[in-house]
């Protein structure tokens, strides 16, 4: 390595959706600055960050947070780049002391935003604020987007699920908190008497919400939720025609492939900062929510139940409006 290549470290604990978010903001500093990057997160999202080829090191959360410090002091870094912004990650920064920089959460905004509705974000989707946090090294937004990378022995052969290799949608019913989740009924609205194929991905807490979905749809609706890990999930995503989704991790992944996106919403808004990102000048995103809500947004991530009791957010989506868009 040329003793002037920088050596930087950036920093994103989770989720999937945040560093998939991530990756613009890498793939700018490899490509402008030529530099080596080195990314730490939590250990359960390693697997997801590997893969990418602009990152040349993954070092993840360890039970003895002592190790882990000495570890990255021996790296020596030119510069920290902190996208995660937390006491963890504060820790992480004064125990290296190296130059640092990081990104507004603009989370007073986000608070009065759900808690008394009163909007005063700015129209900056997240990955422009991560991308300000390298500004002070030169680093410019390409304009290209997001970045997936499947390695090949996760690459998912429809096959065994697709024998025709007609053309399918993938729907990503799953999500973190249910409240971000279409309830099971209306997920077979959308799914029944649809002409082309759906398979339905999410992890295993949506086994049986799938299962249900696919037996009462009929043979069109194929369930693998809970059957495949996320790079195989991604890679049917890459597959897909179109892609249905919840504000969730797979939601940037489908966006990551330019993929066309009917986005539905529920506790959350995209006003928050974190709808589709695409390359520059594209945009193949629908979203549908329930406007004027004096409850919604009610949480910046969201609940395993509605706070006020009644789902409004969901139970009253425009499933017909949805149906016509595939």
């Amino acid at each position: 390595m040329s003793a002037s290549r920088k050596k930087i470290l950036i920093i994103r604990f989770s989720s999937i959706g945040d560093i998939v978010l991530t990756s613009p903001v890498v793939r700018c500093l490899k490509q402008q600055l030529n530099a080596e990057i080195h990314f730490l997160t939590k250990t359960s999202y390693a697997s997801i960050v590997k893969p990418n080829p602009n990152i040349d090191k993954v070092f993840h959360i360890k039970k003895e947070f002592g190790s882990l410090i000495k570890d990255l002091t021996a790296e020596n870094y030119d510069h920290i780049v902190d996208l995660h912004k937390n006491l963890r990650s504060l820790k992480v920064k004064l125990s290296l002391g190296r130059p640092a920089s990081t990104f507004d959460k603009l989370n007073y905004k986000k608070w009065l935003l759900t808690n008394f509705k009163i909007n005063q974000l700015p129209d900056i989707h997240i990955v422009d604020r991560y991308l300000k946090a390298v500004e002070s090294l030169g680093v410019k937004n390409d304009g290209k987007g997001l970045d997936y990378f499947i390695p090949k022995e996760d690459q998912f052969s429809l096959d065994t699920i697709l024998p025709n290799k007609n053309a399918f949608t993938a729907f990503a019913i799953g999500a973190t908190h249910a409240t971000k989740r279409l309830p099971l009924e209306q997920i077979i609205e959308i799914c029944k008497n649809q002409k082309q194929a759906i398979i339905l991905l999410g992890g295993p807490t949506d086994a049986a919400i799938g299962e249900a979905a696919a037996q009462k749809c009929g043979s069109n609706v194929i369930n693998q939720c809970g059957k495949l890990n996320v790079h195989q999930s991604a890679s049917i995503i890459q597959q897909s025609g179109q892609v249905i989704t919840h504000d969730t991790g797979m939601m940037h992944i489908a966006a990551a492939f330019q993929k066309k996106i009917i986005s539905i919403w529920g506790n959350t808004v995209p006003e928050l900062g974190m709808y589709p990102y695409y390359p520059k000048g594209i945009n193949y995103n629908q979203s549908f929510e329930v406007k004027d809500l004096k409850c919604r947004p009610c949480s910046k991530i969201g609940y395993a139940s509605c706070p006020k009791g009644h789902f409004d957010c969901m139970k009253k989506q425009d499933i017909d409006a949805i149906r016509n868009a595939i």
